[in-house]
């Protein structure tokens, strides 16, 4: 799928390793400079319970952009404009059994309504913005070891993990 979206310089798509299970995630700010999270369904078989990013695994054939792209749409309702940021690529194990995984996630910029998104309501049934004086609600229901969406979230907003 072409993807018509404005990419800044120095953003990078890695390429995924063949047999690799790659992600992506996207922190979309709002114009208070607020992160948008949803939080997942206590039903969900990874990661249940808490606080997450928009995002998703990479599907065959598809590039991390198409899938970046993809799952904001799916997700919220919203449409990727802009790529501003690369925040790094995250490895983790979930919870679900099904191996490790590599996560890139990035800053996006997008159109829509920020206060209307169009969740995906019975896998997440709320969502909120996140600034830096509410991080720290992100680790709610997180193990210790598991605070990679504080961790990215504080990347993205400059302020210390």
């Amino acid at each position: 799928m072409a993807v018509a979206v404005e990419v800044d310089d120095g953003v990078e798509f890695p390429e995924p390793g063949r047999g690799e299970t790659w992600a992506v995630g996207a922190v979309i700010l709002n114009a208070r400079g607020e992160a948008f999270a949803q939080y997942r369904a206590p039903g969900r078989r990874l990661f249940p319970d808490c606080w997450d990013l928009v995002g998703g695994h990479v599907e065959a054939g598809e590039t991390l952009l198409d899938t970046l792209v993809r799952e904001v749409a799916e997700e919220t309702g919203w449409r990727v404009r802009r790529v501003r940021r690369f925040l790094g690529v995250l490895t983790w194990v979930g919870d679900d059994g099904r191996g490790t995984r590599h996560e890139a996630d990035y800053v996006v910029e997008v159109e829509g309504d920020l206060d209307r998104p169009a969740l995906e309501w019975d896998k997440h049934p709320r969502y909120a913005w996140f600034g830096a004086a509410d991080l720290d609600r992100l680790r709610e229901n997180r193990a210790p070891e598991d605070q990679l969406v504080h961790a990215v979230v504080a990347r993205a907003l400059g302020v210390g993990a």
